[in-house]
């Protein structure tokens, strides 16, 4: 559907129809914009039927009674300082609606549409192009990727989309949303892709596509279509200071909608990949103290024990690629995990001790990891280099800062303000779990590492509620 400008210029001649070849040119450019407008509708009107209207239905909120919610009610503030008085009740509220979009996904009416449109919802009903409205099941969701899948009965088939490849889109190519801003429904909006692979702390498994075509509420759920009428995305976020749209929305990638569809109509749930690591991007500082060259890959500072990764990874491994896919940052090994087949074997490429190996493992099911708020200990001991004061890591100390009894280290308790390691952004109830290579289980033992770490900045492992992750602090 894409039109080529190339192809509307007319032939370099001295002469046509009477009209000088820089008339011609002047034609031709003066047509090229009405063209490609009249494309851009032709598109429009293939693709709009296949957009479809989210209607989600939550129950009306019980009556609130002392100590439950009252923001909204008549009185409410009164209630909720002073309780309700006998014989009155505040105001019940009623059923509440939610509008979004979707899209019709294959004939037999399966729909797609963004978990947060239907999530708590006790009923979804699906309004079609043609004002046609449907009961809709939810077949499975996913909150991770904020993408749901529901089915209707048309009694017909429908009109479904095509699916694009979102990996090749490029950054500059045009791109047109569709969906019921406000209500507003069958709503076009243009725009560009603005740039791709983003991520906006919506999970680890998410990816998305930035564009400046107008999102607004309402929008969430629809798709993003490339200049073919492909879906390359579905529309789930905008970022504005104001509510309504500042050009910065956001979309799944198909290619990931692609994948959790699939999982979703299989069986109504998510198996997702998992090596059972903790992991984080290379800093360049973190480059300099390993002594590697480039602040790439992700760097494993943890390992789940009896994960695939147990006995495989090691703490300090750099994955520099999953299944010959680059990883570039720690960001990118989630998305590749999460979207590998359970039970499958995978090779990794990894800096170890400053050589590349490759490892293979069979990936696992997902699991989710827990973490504790930090906290402090006491029994000082004063590390002057580092700018810190640890304690060892008593029993009343792991329960308080939420650390396993497989974790050896000494307890962070305090920090000297602009210190080696307050500018490396350790924190009081972080435990400092190995410095170099030499563990520090004890006081003493941490510095003894000290003393013997010859490197600059030195790469330090720590504990953090559960969490292991490395630090370079300056020492000299």
């Amino acid at each position: 559907m894409s039109i080529r400008k190339s192809s509307l210029l007319l032939p370099r001649t001295s002469n046509w129809m009477g009209i000088s070849a820089l008339g011609a040119a002047m034609l031709a450019t003066t047509a090229l914009p009405a063209m490609a407008d009249e494309a851009l509708a032709d598109l429009v009107e293939t693709v709009s039927p296949s957009v479809v209207t989210i209607i989600a239905t939550q129950d009306a909120a019980p009556t609130p009674v002392q100590g439950q919610d009252f923001e909204g009610q008549p009185f409410g503030e009164f209630f909720k300082r002073f309780g309700v008085p006998e014989g009155v009740q505040p105001q019940q509220r009623g059923p509440s609606q939610g509008l979004g979009s979707g899209f019709v996904l294959d004939e037999a009416g399966y729909i797609v549409t963004n978990h947060h449109v239907v999530d708590n919802a006790s009923e979804v009903t699906v309004r079609l192009s043609d004002d046609r409205t449907y009961d809709a099941e939810i077949i499975g969701t996913d909150p991770l990727t904020d993408i749901a899948v529901l089915k209707i009965d048309a009694g017909e088939d429908l009109q479904p989309v095509q699916m694009g490849d979102s990996d090749v889109i490029r950054v500059g190519e045009d791109v047109v949303a569709i969906g019921n801003p406000f209500g507003l429904s069958a709503t076009v909006t243009t725009g560009i892709v603005s740039a791709k692979e983003r991520n906006i702390s919506q999970g680890p498994y998410a990816e998305f596509i930035q564009t400046d075509a107008a999102i607004n509420r309402g929008n969430s759920g629809g798709p993003l279509f490339n200049m073919d009428g492909e879906v390359i995305g579905v529309n789930s976020a905008i970022y504005s200071p104001s509510g309504g749209s500042v050009g910065l929305g956001f979309a799944v990638t198909s290619n990931i909608v692609d994948h959790i569809t699939a999982d979703l109509l299989d069986d109504g749930e998510i198996s997702r990949g998992w090596l059972g690591v903790s992991i984080q991007s290379v800093s360049p500082e973190l480059a300099a103290a390993m002594g590697i060259d480039t602040a790439t890959g992700a760097l494993v500072s943890d390992i789940v024990p009896d994960s695939p990764a147990d006995g495989v990874l090691q703490q300090g491994d750099v994955i520099l690629s999953f299944n010959d896919e680059a990883v570039e940052a720690s960001n990118d090994l989630p998305i590749l995990v999460g979207t590998t087949k359970v039970g499958s074997d995978s090779v990794l490429t990894v800096l170890r001790n400053g050589k590349e190996e490759q490892i293979k493992l069979t990936i696992g099911q997902h699991q989710s990891a827990s973490a504790q708020p930090d906290s402090v200990a006491e029994d000082k001991f004063e590390g002057s280099v580092l700018g810190v004061t640890v304690a060892p890591l008593t029993e009343a100390a792991r329960a308080e800062i939420g650390v396993g009894e497989t974790v050896d280290g000494v307890v962070v308790t305090d920090l000297k303000p602009e210190s080696p390691a307050a500018k490396a952004g350790l924190q009081r109830g972080d435990v400092i779990v190995r410095l170099g290579g030499l563990d520090t289980a004890t006081p003493d033992a941490l510095k003894a590492a000290l003393e013997s770490e010859k490197t600059d900045p030195a790469l330090v492992l720590i504990n953090r509620g559960g969490n292991q992750i490395f630090v370079a602090v300056e020492i000299a």
